[in-house]
């Protein structure tokens, strides 16, 4: 069976096909994505201006045509911050719709920390123990707490790379003041959602997942990401807090000779890089290990165990597992398409 999950992300759109049934790993098949910062795209009333909203449709319609082309059996297209918090979000996904028949599913901020927990967990399984994960977007850091397969705890903040890079960070290099004040912003922006976690307990095990901690233990001297997944990789809250000094003094220009940084993402490094470092210090852990599935692998994973309780292929399901009716009936044809395809 093949399976397809197209994330519209704040940094990147991405349409990830991959091969699986239930109880087996989903092997990746085929990956279809283009850099798009949706954030840039934001005029000063919040809005996705109509320039974004093109290339947004535009892309959404490779994709559709991608997945068609390589027979995936199911499509689930879905958004995160960079929609979900937009001035004109509704308006941006009728238009999506309208142009590409494409239905895009909203997720909430709880909902996107849940899904990437659920992947984490399954990498790690049972003998983890209790879990935090950590995950740092474009427009949104997601935290999740807990010992189950879903988190008793599941939270998100604005404190995205390319939102804090944007609105923060107005110099290359930037200055020393506006780095402090991000500093400050970031924590204080942080100290009521840490705490909001205590009352579940410490975890044995914190986890990043996100492209912004892949690269900082790539910096830090982790393994390349052609070494495979499963080569442990770890980033140490004291070489985080070395390389977050190092790359306040660099050009965006300079941090692309750093490895693992994408022209992309090289101006935003560096809030990425303060939002890791506050995060560890505030929940006082001194490592995290870095998982290679995230929300793309969770919603798979969440959609072939639906498999297993439901049978034949439905439309995508709510987190929560309560059926959205209008995501059901706007999603059918295009499966249907996919199939036939």
């Amino acid at each position: 069976m093949r399976l397809g999950v197209l994330d519209i992300g704040s940094n990147t759109v991405h349409l990830l096909l991959v091969d699986a049934h239930p109880g087996a790993r989903p092997v990746p098949f085929a990956s279809h994505k283009r850099p798009l910062s949706l954030v840039q795209y934001l005029d000063g009333d919040g809005n996705i201006t109509d320039a974004g909203q093109h290339e947004l449709a535009e892309f959404v319609l490779e994709a559709w045509e991608f997945a068609a082309r390589h027979k995936a059996d199911d499509l689930l297209a879905f958004c995160t911050s960079a929609i979900r918090e937009a001035t004109n979000g509704p308006a941006v996904l009728a238009r999506i719709k309208h142009e590409t028949t494409v239905t895009l599913q909203e997720l909430t901020g709880s909902e996107e920390a849940s899904m990437t927990f659920f992947a984490v967990r399954r990498w790690y399984g049972w003998g983890a123990g209790p879990i935090l994960n950590l995950d740092i977007g474009g427009g949104s850091f997601e935290m999740a707490s807990g010992q189950d397969e879903l988190p008793e705890l599941a939270t998100s903040v604005p404190l995205g790379a390319s939102r804090l890079t944007r609105d923060w960070l107005h110099e290359d290099p930037p200055s020393a003041k506006s780095v402090k004040e991000l500093r400050r912003y970031i924590r204080e922006t942080l100290k009521p959602a840490v705490r909001s976690f205590d009352p579940i307990g410490r975890a044995n095990l914190v986890a990043g997942t996100s492209k912004t901690f892949r690269s900082l233990a790539r910096i830090a001297g982790a393994a390349p990401s052609g070494a495979g997944p499963y080569v442990k990789r770890e980033l140490n809250a004291a070489d985080l807090g070395i390389w977050a000094q190092r790359i306040s003094a660099m050009k965006s220009e300079d941090r692309l000779h750093l490895p693992g940084v994408s022209e992309a993402r090289a101006n935003q490094l560096l809030a990425g890089a303060l939002v890791a470092e506050a995060a560890l210090e505030l929940f006082a852990f001194k490592k995290v290990k870095i998982c290679p599935w995230a929300l793309r692998e969770g919603l798979i994973l969440r959609r072939l165990d639906q498999l297993v309780f439901d049978g034949p292929l439905e439309p995508a399901p709510h987190v929560g597992g309560v059926q959205r009716d209008s995501v059901q009936r706007e999603t059918a044809q295009p499966t249907e398409s996919l199939a036939a395809g």
